[in-house]
């Protein structure tokens, strides 16, 4: 009995030395959502800037310990629980032609991205980072790359940067692409396949997409679902280059080739297309899912510190903003050459 006792005194401990700080996240998140169901703007960019704004708590405290874990743990969870949003019917459904835009305007995207990183100076890393976040699903696509690459001094500054530049270039894409889709003269279709395949966060291609009909918004959404899907391998692609990374220098400690949260990924995948998921523990999943994501951002706001945003210049802007022009301009050239 002793063990037992001696391991459920300890789980004690370190649930009281971590509520201070999660209950902080969480208190920050409740806000940001109150916030951006009041005025329209992600959710994710009010957890950033509130946690900005509260970064003091993150110092020498009774909070620090729980705002790390919320940053780390409560982070891949959220990540984790982004299955139950998937199905292998949803991909199916969508046809051939669609799936191969959608693939191949990402795998081009996070390439071109990489490449101009290390041209303009970087580590090829942060342009997997940014180009990832801008192909695959905006902030919460930052986070899980983040939760992914190796550690670095500037990792959680980079993090940071892109989220507040997919989130800003999300938000103008969700009001000009619409405009884009009625000069084009798309119909429904045509439509919902450039939203869902372009605007980078999922709650500003439903907007976009339902703005115009109903149609067009359940297009839209399937696609960028299947955006989300691609999560996987693009996570496999930077546990691959930390692996590699830390393979070669002396003592380091390789992370291991599957991450937990990504077996979890896609073992919640897998599950969710058998159908033998209720649509309720669907819903439930999804919501808590987004909370610990929400969450998690206001605990990374919370750990940096202002004035080091203030010193990333142009380039990281001019990187990201070249990202999604050059993904819209991919998969506008690959719906006219498809005739759809």
């Amino acid at each position: 009995m002793a063990p037992i006792r001696t391991i459920w005194t300890g789980g004690r401990e370190q649930a009281r030395a971590l509520a201070p700080g999660v209950m902080a996240c969480a208190v920050v998140a409740a806000a940001a959502a109150f916030l951006s169901g009041h005025y329209g703007a992600p959710v994710m960019l009010f957890a950033l800037l509130l946690g900005l704004a509260m970064n003091f708590l993150a110092g020498e405290g009774p909070c620090a310990a729980g705002i790390g874990f919320t940053a780390r743990t409560v982070l891949r969870l959220g990540i984790a629980l982004l299955g139950l949003r998937i199905t292998v019917a949803q991909v199916q459904a969508l046809g051939w032609q669609p799936v191969a835009l959608v693939v191949g305007s990402m795998a081009l995207t996070i390439g071109l991205s990489m490449v101009a990183a290390r041209r303009m100076g970087f580590q090829a890393i942060f342009g997997l980072l940014t180009g990832g976040a801008t192909a695959i699903c905006g902030a919460s696509a930052a986070l899980a790359l983040s939760a992914a690459l190796p550690v670095h001094p500037l990792k959680e500054r980079a993090t940071l940067f892109t989220v507040i530049g997919v989130s800003a270039l999300s938000t103008l894409a969700m009001v000009v692409y619409p405009m884009v889709v009625r000069a084009a003269g798309m119909d429904a279709a045509q439509a919902g396949i450039f939203l869902g395949a372009t605007i980078h966060d999922v709650a500003q291609v439903v907007g976009a997409g339902y703005s115009l009909s109903r149609e067009t918004g359940d297009v839209a959404t399937v696609v960028k679902l299947l955006r989300v899907a691609l999560l996987l391998p693009v996570i496999l692609l930077a546990v691959a280059i930390t692996r590699a990374r830390s393979g070669g220098e002396p003592g380091a400690e390789r992370p291991p080739l599957l991450p937990g949260f990504v077996v979890a990924f896609a073992a919640l995948v897998a599950v969710n297309s058998t159908g033998w998921v209720p649509a309720p523990v669907q819903a439930l999943g999804g919501e808590v899912s987004r909370g610990c994501l929400v969450a998690a951002m206001a605990a990374i706001g919370m750990k940096t510190r202002l004035a080091e945003l203030a010193t990333v210049g142009w380039r990281p802007v001019a990187l990201m903003l070249g990202e999604t022009l050059f993904l819209a301009g991919v998969v506008l050239a690959g719906l006219f050459a498809g005739g759809r």
